[in-house]
């Protein structure tokens, strides 16, 4: 009995001094470091050919990582991609002073949330975990436009589109009452007309995007572009 209770004070005590230090809080909260060796491949390519200020850069989950053409879809653009798959919404919060903020971008286009319904997350706290990456990243960039592309509707998490129809129209109501936030909306072109996400613009996953997809994709954002 006194070797579990002094094993039991052990552990306290080691989740108290974890929980002092904001690094290892963060680990804890949200399993960001997980990430950590996709982030320093950026930042090993951005100190081999470092990106000029300015770009509009592209940040989320995989549906940015798998847009590997980004940059040629937007031709007269300067465009910057920094997706990590399987992402969610607080990943790119916990990173924003390393793949956000150093770049000075001219816009930020932001998909993320899409995970974190599939990982269980309620409408409120994606909506919640939304605001809060918009207010990490005017910390530093207080002006920047930062642009929402709506959670998309995919095959495979379709049980999930109530859940995604809430967080979307919170997020966008957030964003029409802000300054220097923008919504884009192609949830509702990823719709047929019974309402179920479009098969033919997925791969076989049902879950990423095809080059049918994103050539919906393109034509979407492309007007909200500088």
């Amino acid at each position: 009995m006194k070797l579990a209770a002094a094993r039991f004070a052990t552990i306290l005590v080691v989740l108290c001094l974890a929980l002092t230090s904001p690094f290892a809080a963060a680990q804890l909260q949200t399993g960001s470091a997980i990430w950590e060796k996709d982030i320093q491949k950026f930042e090993a390519a951005d100190e081999a050919n470092p990106p000029k200020p300015g770009a509009i850069l592209f940040i989320g989950s995989s549906s940015i990582e798998h847009w590997k053409d980004v940059a040629n879809d937007f031709p007269n653009k300067r465009v910057l991609n920094r997706g990590f798959g399987g992402s969610r919404i607080v990943d790119s919060t916990y990173y924003a002073g390393r793949i956000v903020a150093p770049y000075k971008p001219s816009m930020i286009v932001f998909y993320a949330g899409d995970n974190d319904i599939a990982d269980g997350h309620t409408a409120q706290q994606v909506f919640d975990d939304y605001v809060a990456f918009v207010a990490r990243v005017r910390k530093d960039l207080p002006k920047t436009p930062i642009a929402y592309i709506s959670i998309k509707p995919s095959p495979s998490r379709v049980a999930l589109l109530p859940v995604m129809t809430e967080a979307n129209a919170k997020i966008r109501a957030y964003a029409v009452a802000h300054p220097h936030l923008l919504y884009i909306d192609v949830a509702s072109k990823m719709l047929d007309a019974s309402g179920q996400p479009r098969a033919e613009l997925f791969v076989e996953d049902r879950l990423h995007m095809n080059r049918a997809g994103y050539d919906l994709w393109r034509g979407t954002i492309a007007p909200f572009l500088p």
